[in-house]
């Protein structure tokens, strides 16, 4: 058992005992003749005591010798026990947050029956959900990212460095053959084009990485974007001198947190190579300064780069908060089946708080009205490569509006299904000043809710559901205006 976890045991131990006991550190030291900071140190796990300061420390506070250095804790201690043990804290890098790993065993220590309950709690929730490994780690990561406004400035100076290091133009777009010859010449690459494909059972894997061999195995079906982003990662990893990586794409499992956060980088790095921070920034500004909205630009805007929609869209994430300061925004990304009644939320980001549009896993139907969803209807029944609509999104239960830009593509990989890719700009006074179409008469605005079963539309021609939720809250106010009328009555 690792000494560190001794400590920290021993030091959890003296500290319920002596509060127990009603001492103070002060107090236990004047009456033990033990210093109060080598106490205070032996508290917070620093320090473990020799046996005659163990033997001195039972003897005062009555407490016999093998429970004092025993590791079995009391029920009141166990979950700090069980915290310590599951290895949590080391596979969170807690810096990331600002937060040290013993302010938060201080935190636990101090109140350890409703952390306890917290813990308890929280398992539980997690267990009902089927809330995964896999899950928490990724929810972290977005934590992480919104915590930092999805920006990053030392990936983008690395990017930076990376472009002029090897010569690539970040004014013209990048084209997988260049990657390609730096993975090849630089970091002795062996990329093989036709060998997933004869597995089956791979699904919609788009690559697979050999580290032994450094050989890269790509899948038949990928386009020239897809190519150029993955091509990209791969030069992220080796660049930034990432090792405990991952090796497939998409991810099927991770096996540490470090894991999760190095794909991060690395994805951000590709997105900030083959969107270059500037020549994004210098479009959308054109974009912004006109009156009326311009599909056409916009679109020829996402075409300008060697990019998929996905990467274009998660890459305003990056831009608009950095360079307009628009830092009330989602990003949704949403999978359809042609001619399925469900919708399936698979990625959402939300920067400064949780907006009104977010993943449910209750079984709720996501409201119809939604442009996402539009979209996706749009392009199963069309033979467009690509569907594109904006929408002023209407939460009136919020008081609150977004303009939404969303767009639509085939899933490459799976026939008959599709996927969507949004972001949502809260209008305020703020997104006002810096986007000038936002009167445009010519974008439609539309009523809309969360789920159907808490929406309060009426008439609606697109509801899946009733709004059963939201009768169940109104009828409790009814519930509690009536007791509190009843209360008045009776207590005058």
């Amino acid at each position: 058992m690792q000494q560190e976890y001794i400590k920290l045991i021993f030091g959890l131990k003296l500290k319920q005992i002596r509060n127990d006991k009603n001492l103070s550190l002060f107090g236990l030291s004047k009456i033990s003749g033990l210093s109060k900071s080598y106490l205070n140190e032996i508290e917070k796990g620093k320090k473990y005591p020799k046996p005659d300061k163990i033997a001195i420390l039972s003897e005062t506070l009555d407490v016999p010798y093998d429970q004092m250095v025993s590791l079995k804790l009391d029920k009141n201690l166990a979950p700090i026990g069980e915290l310590l043990q599951s290895r949590i804290l080391k596979e969170i890098p807690l810096d990331l947050f600002g937060i040290k790993e013993s302010t938060l065993i201080d935190i636990v220590a101090n109140a350890p029956v409703k952390v306890n309950a917290f813990i308890s709690t929280i398992i539980e929730i997690a267990q009902h959900y089927n809330f995964s490994r896999e899950s928490f780690f990724l929810a972290s990561v977005r934590s992480f990212q919104e915590a930092n406004n999805n920006y990053f400035d030392d990936l983008e100076h690395q990017v930076l460095k990376f472009a002029k290091a090897y010569h690539i133009n970040l004014h013209r777009p990048l084209t997988s053959q260049e990657l390609e010859e730096i993975l090849i010449e630089e970091y002795g690459y062996q990329i093989t084009n036709n060998e997933l494909s004869n597995y089956e059972a791979l699904g919609n894997l788009r690559s697979v990485f050999i580290p032994n061999t450094n050989t890269l195995l790509l899948a038949d079906e990928i386009d020239e974007a897809q190519r150029t982003f993955i091509y990209a990662k791969e030069i992220a990893y080796n660049f930034l001198g990432i090792n405990n990586r991952l090796y497939t794409f998409p991810w099927i499992k991770f096996e540490t947190f470090d894991q999760v956060i190095n794909n991060f980088y690395a994805s951000y790095f590709a997105g900030a190579l083959i969107i270059p921070k500037n020549e994004l920034t210098s479009q959308l500004e054109t974009i912004f300064k006109k009156k009326t909205f311009n599909e056409r630009l916009f679109l020829k805007t996402v075409e300008a780069f060697n990019a998929s929609p996905e990467s274009f869209y998660q890459r305003l994430t990056n831009i608009l908060p950095k360079a307009f300061n628009i830092q009330n925004l989602f990003f949704l990304r949403f999978t359809y089946k042609a001619g399925d009644t469900k919708f399936h939320l698979k990625k959402e980001l939300h920067l400064s708080h949780q907006h009104s549009p977010h993943a449910n896993e209750t079984n709720e139907h996501y409201c119809r009205r939604w442009v996402s969803l539009n979209v996706l209807k749009d392009i199963s029944r069309s033979k467009k490569p690509h569907e594109f609509e904006i929408q002023i999104s209407n939460y009136e239960s919020d008081n609150t509006k977004y303009l939404v830009l969303s767009s639509a593509t085939k899933d490459p990989f799976k026939e008959n299904h599709y996927r969507s890719i949004s972001v949502g700009l809260l209008i305020n006074k703020q997104l006002e000043r810096k986007i000038n179409f936002l009167s445009d008469s010519k974008i439609k605005t539309q009523n809309v809710g969360v789920t159907c079963e808490r929406c309060a539309i009426k008439d609606c021609k697109v509801r899946q559901a009733p709004a059963v939720i939201l009768d169940k809250t109104a009828k409790n106010k009814k519930i509690e205006r009536i007791v509190e009328e009843l209360n008045a009555k009776y207590n005058s």
